[in-house]
């Protein structure tokens, strides 16, 4: 094989790779299992290959990153399926074009040895939420079913004292609870919950966690490198459980605690092993489900509410 002539040699090693492409994520909150292949895909060079250099901002304002991303201040935030509708039909330029988490994660929770063994026992009795207007018209479904009404119940906006609250005796029922985190904190603290899944109550399945991006402004390309990317991780979590919640908390001491690692294990199944793919079906339902509920006035067009970027 002949050598190259040094001046051409030496000029493609002067040759500078590609950059790129900069790509800013806005969490939910901050940094937790929940987010566990968006950490590994970093870890293990997945967004690099993809071709991105991805900025991961968690949030000083829970609510405020899909509005930042709709004001054009990043590229996705990570978000709630409940939350894209109403902000749609608010008039947010929001579409999901991913999904993390593909369950639902809330739940109605109680004390396991306390006075509420049906949902039906909580009439008369106070329930702590966080989340006004969703949370409350969750609980109209979830009571009702058990010939509950919410007049027969007190509200008390706990805003994110989920556990202390119920482990302290304000109130008799959680809603809002997640059931990777919430029911591992109480265990921990030596009181055990009882988690009444709401997909089990009469809430329509639906995702818990999503991506949501500018309507106007996507760029899908970007978008499905980076979903790839998230599936990737998600593949090798699921494969590799283990190593992967070695990388994970590995990335930040305050990750290495008792309640992450049993969090880390109860998220695990529940993570979107298709990030991109969209049931459309999941969606139209949600949306006829608000309507019924007071939250919508009208049911709208999924492709006006989620769309799978691969598709485009």
């Amino acid at each position: 094989m002949k050598s190259l002539p040094f001046a051409l040699a030496l000029g493609l090693l002067a040759t500078p790779a590609l950059a790129a492409d900069k790509f800013t994520l806005l969490l939910d909150w901050y940094i937790n299992p929940n987010h566990g292949p968006i950490i590994v895909a970093e870890e293990r060079g997945y967004f690099a290959e993809a071709g991105l250099e991805v900025e991961v901002i968690a949030p000083a304002d829970p609510s405020a990153p899909p509005k930042l991303v709709a004001a054009g201040q990043g590229d996705i935030a990570v978000s709630y399926q409940i939350q894209q509708h109403l902000q749609v039909a608010q008039g947010l330029p929001l579409l999901r074009v991913g999904t993390l988490i593909a369950t639902p994660l809330n739940c109605l929770m109680t004390l396991a040895d306390g006075p509420i063994e049906n949902l039906s026992d909580l009439k008369g009795e106070t329930i702590g939420f966080s989340v006004a207007g969703v949370e409350e018209a969750l609980l109209e479904t979830l009571l009702g079913n058990h010939g509950v009404a919410l007049d027969d119940v007190t509200l008390v906006n706990v805003n994110f004292s989920i556990s202390p609250s119920l482990m302290s005796g304000q109130v008799a029922a959680v809603i809002g609870a997640y059931r990777n985190f919430e029911l591992n904190q109480m265990e921990i603290e030596g009181i055990d919950g009882q988690c009444y899944y709401i997909e089990e109550e009469g809430i329509p399945p639906h995702d818990e966690l999503i991506y949501v991006a500018n309507s106007e402004t996507l760029d899908t390309d970007k978008i499905a490198r980076f979903l790839s990317a998230v599936e990737k991780a998600t593949q090798y979590i699921v494969n590799h459980p283990e190593d992967a919640w070695e990388i994970f908390k590995g990335t930040a001491a305050e990750l290495d605690d008792e309640l992450n690692a049993r969090a880390w294990v109860d998220t695990l199944p529940r993570f979107a092993l298709r990030p991109a793919a969209l049931d459309e079906g999941r969606y139209a339902r949600f949306e006829e489900f608000l309507v019924g509920t007071g939250l919508l006035e009208e049911a709208k067009p999924v492709n006006t509410i989620a769309i799978d970027v691969t598709a485009q």
